[in-house]
């Protein structure tokens, strides 16, 4: 009755999902993601592999969803004070991140380009989620309007996440 396939993720993980920790350990994945450090599995598997693990009831899907949206805000938070304190070059240098210069670059140009509002739209977006944090980070941005941008496209992308699960689901039945 899954609809996605969990090959990719990690039997440890999976038995953690599946125990009485899981809202903990959903916590935990979800800060590593948004602060970019998630390396084991993809970002777009955490919430399907979580509904998939621990339940697809309406107080599931909102404590599951709520949940990545205050983890993957904590962790993109905690980037953009590092961006902040550290620097562009401290942050290119890191192995864990996952980005060139030349990349970063352009990120750059599309938030001199579109301001503020590029923060939630690339939230929602595969593949560049939570890359605009540090372009955030280097800007005069305030932290607060930051947490809220970044709440938003988070909000905004686990949703789709958990209505494409449940989409599934549902043609699974029939």
């Amino acid at each position: 009755m899954l609809p996605l396939q969990l090959d990719e993720t990690p039997t440890w993980l999976e038995s953690m999902l599946a125990s009485e920790f899981a809202f903990a350990v959903l916590l935990g994945i979800c800060v590593l993601e948004g602060a970019m450090m998630l390396r084991f599995m993809p970002s777009e598997l955490v919430v399907p592999t979580a509904l998939a693990l621990i339940g697809s009831t309406v107080p599931d899907i909102v404590a599951i969803v709520a949940i990545a949206v205050v983890g993957t805000t904590a962790g993109q938070l905690f980037l953009f004070a590092l961006v902040r304190k550290a620097g562009r070059e401290y942050v290119i240098r890191k192995r864990w991140f996952p980005l060139t210069e030349d990349r970063l670059e352009r990120f750059d140009g599309w938030f001199d380009r579109w301001g503020p509002i590029a923060v939630p739209v690339s939230n929602t977006m595969l593949f560049v989620r939570g890359l605009l944090t540090v372009p955030a980070g280097l800007s005069e941005m305030n932290a607060r309007k930051f947490v809220v941008l970044s709440a938003v496209g988070s909000l905004s992308f686990q949703s789709i996440l958990a209505g494409l699960y449940l989409l599934g689901d549902y043609l699974l039945v029939f």
